[in-house]
């Protein structure tokens, strides 16, 4: 297994879309994607030019919106999930969503994907210059949370969130 980060591109529109599509049309945390969207390359193609746009420091986002690196977790060359830092946090974010938030693909969870991700993105946010980034996750994503607090996350605190889940909120010190 050889686990990367991998820019949003058409090169990986192929497994982009399968894997978007494994998930069944739910919401897909660190994809940046629509709730439902059809994993065509209509769809592949905006969500690359959004990703471009969120990734530059002078973008104008809409209101409620913050910068964000957007990536493909990636296999040996195939896309296995998603995972976005965002390099701010408004309110909702503060409570519901932190910096980083990430998905793998059903048919390949509990293979160590989503620690290997969340590793290499913690690094890149230490060598940004972040002395800490929030995390959070369901209560009951006990595979979530393990992922978190094996990367060093300290459970700070729980919140419901708006649609009465609740919400386990985690600091990373860098």
């Amino acid at each position: 297994m050889t686990i990367a980060l991998a820019s949003p591109s058409l090169d990986l529109f192929d497994s982009w879309s399968a894997t978007v599509a494994e998930f069944g049309g739910v919401h897909i945390d660190g994809a940046g994607l629509h709730l439902g969207v059809l994993p065509d390359r209509s769809a592949c193609e905006e969500f690359i030019a959004k990703a471009e746009l969120y990734g530059r420091a002078d973008a104008e986002l809409p209101e409620g919106h913050v910068p964000c690196d957007y990536f493909w977790i990636t296999d040996d060359g195939e896309v296995v999930g998603f995972i976005a830092f965002r390099r701010e946090l408004n309110d909702w974010l503060s409570g519901y969503g932190g910096h980083i938030g990430y998905s793998v693909r059903p048919s390949r969870r509990r293979e160590g994907i989503a620690r290997a991700a969340l590793n290499l993105v913690v690094d890149r946010a230490r060598a940004q210059g972040y002395e800490r980034v929030m995390l959070t996750c369901d209560d009951d994503n006990a595979g979530s949370y393990r992922t978190i607090e094996g990367a060093g996350g300290v459970l700070t605190g729980k919140v419901e969130n708006p649609d009465g889940k609740l919400v386990r909120q985690y600091w990373i010190a860098l």
